[in-house]
């Protein structure tokens, strides 16, 4: 199931996105791309969509339950309109998207499927989730210089702070349930990332509906996607744990030989589970026990 591009898709296999949810990850390059796919396919998304490179082969196993398509994400503009095009394509559908070498987590996700997850979410009345972009990295930068190891995978078990987000027109007045989130190696390196990159709250999560679209910061048009909760309770929130941010660290000339290590005193081992980020309180439950 390998396509040209997203138009070829589209067109010849609409019927693959009726059902949901839709995972989409968008291939950057070639690392962990496999345990990428495999990693969301086992959570329970019905439909996997792969945006590659055509440089980069995809394993046996992979290549039947995939669909693949041809594509270049080094611009985030067109990561954008991409996740826009499917939206568009399937409205009420439940879809996702990350990047290789990111992974979602949600509360008893070893027990329960994303699809239950979404059906109790929808439940409450809520179309969008919140989903916190936690950095992991590698606790030996000699031996995995590209900061990525799943064995040795480390997060950041504090750090992490919220600020009101303002409404542009008004600067005093901020939004409602709104905030913008931060923490770990975007807060630690701040130095070496642009202001517009060290929020870590990304609207992964949502269910597609005519006329609302992705914006450029990873937030959508309807500001109720952008609520971390219903205005009732709380609600479900989710976690993308990436070495998105510890590859480009170590990959950019800027920062490169500037950092020799990610570990600090309050780095801890990343165990793969999600009780360990129920127990940070870097995901919540809200009313699903």
């Amino acid at each position: 199931m390998q396509y040209k591009h997203l138009t070829e898709f589209l067109t010849s296999n609409a019927m693959a996105l009726q059902q949901g949810p839709i995972a989409m990850i968008f291939v950057e390059d070639e690392i962990e791309i496999a345990s990428t796919l495999r990693h969301h396919k086992e959570i329970g998304f019905a439909k996997v969509l792969a945006f590659i490179p055509d440089v980069f082969d995809l394993p046996p196993d992979l290549k039947d339950v995939v669909h693949r398509i041809d594509f270049d994400a080094s611009l985030e503009s067109d990561v954008q309109a991409a996740v826009n095009q499917v939206a568009a394509a399937a409205p009420g559908v439940w879809m996702f998207f990350c990047f290789n070498a990111e992974y979602l987590f949600f509360p008893f996700c070893e027990a329960r499927s994303v699809n239950e997850m979404l059906s109790f979410h929808e439940e409450e009345r809520r179309e969008a989730m919140l989903t916190y972009v936690i950095d992991l990295y590698a606790d030996d930068l000699s031996t995995c210089p590209n900061a990525v190891s799943l064995r040795h995978a480390h997060l950041d078990r504090s750090g992490y702070y919220a600020l009101a987000r303002n409404h542009c027109a008004n600067v005093a007045q901020p939004k409602e349930r709104q905030l913008d989130f931060f923490g770990g190696l975007r807060w630690r390196f701040e130095e070496h990332v642009p202001t517009s990159r060290r929020k870590i709250n990304r609207i992964s999560l949502f269910r597609a509906k005519p006329g609302v679209t992705l914006r450029e910061d990873h937030s959508f048009s309807e500001e109720e996607y952008n609520t971390y909760a219903c205005p009732w309770h709380h609600n479900i929130t989710a976690a993308v744990c990436s070495f998105r941010a510890a590859k480009a660290l170590k990959r950019n000339p800027g920062s490169r030989h500037d950092i020799k290590t990610f570990r600090w005193h309050n780095s801890e081992k990343f165990e793969w589970n999600s009780q360990q980020l129920l127990d940070l309180g870097l995901i919540e439950p809200g009313q699903w026990f």
